[in-house]
């Protein structure tokens, strides 16, 4: 029922926002000289504000039109290399032959789309062949296509990586550490000519009884029966996915905004005076953030309610106890992938340590491939994008890529 409350709240709202945004280009046509008059520039800004403040449930595109590689631009087209009804394997495909790496930047199905990496992606393709999983949004995926828990994240990571080849690199950020070093072992275990030349796990929760936070706290005050109860609803009948369950990804999206709620506020009434002032730039770096953090998609509840028993309850990875497809998942399978832990300091979702307990997983792995690295000063968000990322973090990521190519 919460489910179609909202979507009965959305659509009450639906004209009073389509008036907002048919009245911007309105408000700012100079042609009779008024647009720049006082009382005008403060209705586009509500209007903008009116706009902005909304959830979509669609992918922004990626945007990622070029990059620059050895001092001279080179074109940037994206190209499904594999899709099944959950994910894309979605290609950023230079326009001009270069001899790069291949790596797969895994992003998490956490409530929203992979463009949610698009910094981090821009950065990695001036210095390799990028693919990133593109993950659907649950609601738009018939229910015959069955269900998806962690067990078919996992296969879609292996299925991934067998179609990019072998001599392929794995980064995962954050939730997808667990499966992507599932993945890992899985296939070095089958001695998959595909296994991954290298993996860097980044700020993700490998073992959350490792200096726990707020989130992992969260995750085990209530069982997971609760979680289902409360937290997980069924698809209305006017989506593609009618009578899929999932957990919204409007509801994760309200309780991230809840936890800095004024910060929110202040970022909204910035920028409403930003635009009122005429300080374009100010007002589009607002607009450009929102438009993405408010893009919001459904997990699938087999892989919402799998991952917090499993990885946020019980643990199961670094007890030797999790399975896929009845097998014991056993990262002491892992000889010659590369390993690369990254954690930052101050980040509060998952605490210096959980994404460290990797490295003591894989008893197998010999020293020289193993590295851990601590970025100061920055938060979650902050190890995969920003200028921490860009200047600190991703030469690390690069250099062990490269080494790792062999």
């Amino acid at each position: 029922m919460l489910y179609d409350a909202y979507q009965a709240q959305e659509d009450l709202l639906w004209p009073y926002r389509t008036l907002a945004r048919a009245t911007i280009p309105v408000v700012s046509d100079n042609r009779l000289g008024l647009a720049e008059a006082p009382s005008l520039m403060r209705l586009r800004a509500a209007c903008e504000v009116v706009s902005l403040a909304r959830i979509t449930h669609t992918r922004p595109p990626f945007g990622i039109e070029s990059v620059m590689v050895g001092g001279r631009e080179v074109g940037i087209v994206e190209e499904e290399a594999f899709r099944t009804p959950f994910a894309t394997l979605l290609h950023l495909k230079k326009t001009s032959r270069i001899d790069q790496p291949a790596v797969l930047i895994v992003a998490p199905m956490s409530g929203h789309f992979a463009t949610l990496l698009r910094e981090t992606a821009r950065t990695m393709l001036a210095d390799h062949d990028v693919y990133i999983t593109d993950w659907h949004n649950a609601r738009d995926v018939p229910l015959f296509a069955g269900p998806f828990g962690l067990d078919q994240y996992t296969g879609h990571l292996i299925s991934f990586l067998r179609t990019i080849g072998e001599g392929a690199h794995m980064v995962a950020i954050c939730q997808p550490c667990v499966s992507a070093l599932a993945a890992a072992a899985l296939m070095a275990e089958e001695d998959d000519s595909a296994t991954p030349k290298s993996l860097t796990l980044m700020a993700g929760p490998i073992d959350c009884r490792i200096s726990p936070t707020e989130v992992n706290k969260l995750a085990t005050s209530k069982s997971i029966e609760w979680f289902e109860r409360n937290l997980v609803f069924r698809v209305p009948m006017r989506h593609l996915g009618a009578f899929r369950r999932v957990y919204p990804g409007f509801m994760q999206l309200t309780a991230f905004v809840n936890m800095n709620l004024e910060r929110h506020m202040n970022a909204f009434r910035g920028y409403y005076d930003a635009l009122e002032a005429g300080d374009i730039e100010k007002a589009d770096a607002t607009r450009n953030f929102y438009e993405e953090y408010f893009a919001v998609a459904d997990l699938p509840a087999e892989f919402y309610l799998q991952t917090v028993e499993q990885v946020f309850q019980e643990y199961a990875l670094p007890k030797g106890e999790m399975m896929y497809q009845q097998r014991r998942i056993d990262p002491g399978a892992i000889r010659r992938t590369a390993l690369l832990t990254v954690e930052g300091e101050r980040d509060d979702i998952c605490g210096i340590g959980q994404t460290l307990a990797a490295q003591d997983l894989c008893v197998n792995l010999k020293s020289y491939l193993r590295n851990h690295y601590i970025q100061a000063g920055v938060g979650h968000y902050g190890v995969f994008s920003g200028r921490r990322w860009n200047q600190q973090i991703y030469p690390v990521v690069r250099e062990h890529i490269h080494v790792s190519r062999g």
